[in-house]
């Protein structure tokens, strides 16, 4: 039923649901659910906490093998004393919002040999919403503000110059229980600053859109989200 929403937002957008990558959000569910997800046809899943990704992977990889084509996604915040357990485990990172995280993921990609045979691409975390609960570079006013553009502009570079990295493009949150114009004005503008950003650093590759969850997942695909992370429509609530 998911799939079937993704590809009717998608063609509302002039797309296709090959377009969009429908993570499956696995927190808090065991192994076995990933498994039972897995043989339904999911192959991407996301883990918000860098220790339970790390004992997930190895169960699930322990039923259906290493060579699954499973895809894992890191989706949550990450401290910098987690960067190990995502440099290892994760095939993507969808929250990088701090330069001392990026130097440390960094260096452990090149430790475990990932920099040069399997680079982790990357989506820097942006938050358009201006809401200090929420993760993510300040860009609530990256229109106007020199200085919202910089600092973004200087994680980019980053990415781009520091081994073990793919640049992918940003991530972003709405807010919750607003209206369906302000959530559609946040995925509207993390577009165009994506857009802008590729524009000031045409090094690097910045236009996939890691945005939109169970509640708005429909609206961000609308507004041009190539990786959607839906969990509780999927698998219900929580444990």
């Amino acid at each position: 039923a998911i799939v079937d929403r993704v590809a009717a937002a998608a063609e509302r957008s002039d797309r296709t649901a090959a377009d969009v990558t429908l993570v499956a959000v696995t927190k808090t569910w065991p192994a076995e659910t990933v498994v039972s997800a897995y043989r339904a046809g999911m192959r991407n899943f996301g883990e918000n906490r860098a220790e339970e990704l790390s004992d997930k992977r190895p169960a699930v990889e322990a039923i259906v093998g290493p060579d699954s084509g499973i895809v894992w996604h890191a989706i949550g915040a990450l401290q910098s004393r987690e960067t190990n357990l995502v440099a290892d485990n994760a095939d993507v990172f969808h929250a990088l919002d701090r330069a001392k995280v990026a130097d440390r993921l960094s260096r452990r990609l090149v430790e475990n040999g990932r920099s040069e045979t399997r680079p982790l691409p990357v989506f820097i975390e942006v938050n358009l919403s201006g809401e200090t609960t929420k993760s993510g570079l300040d860009c609530s006013d990256w229109e106007h503000s020199s200085e919202q553009q910089q600092a973004l502009q200087q994680m980019a570079r980053r990415v781009h110059s520091l081994p073990g990295f793919t640049p992918w493009g940003l991530m972003t949150m709405a807010p919750w229980q607003v209206e369906e114009s302000v959530i559609r004005g946040i995925f509207r503008r993390t577009r165009e600053l994506a857009h802008w950003l590729q524009e000031a650093e045409p090094d690097g590759y910045w236009l996939k859109l890691s945005m939109g969850m169970t509640d708005d997942f429909e609206i961000a695909i609308e507004e041009g989200a190539t990786h959607v992370r839906v969990g509780r429509a999927i698998f219900g609530a929580r444990n």
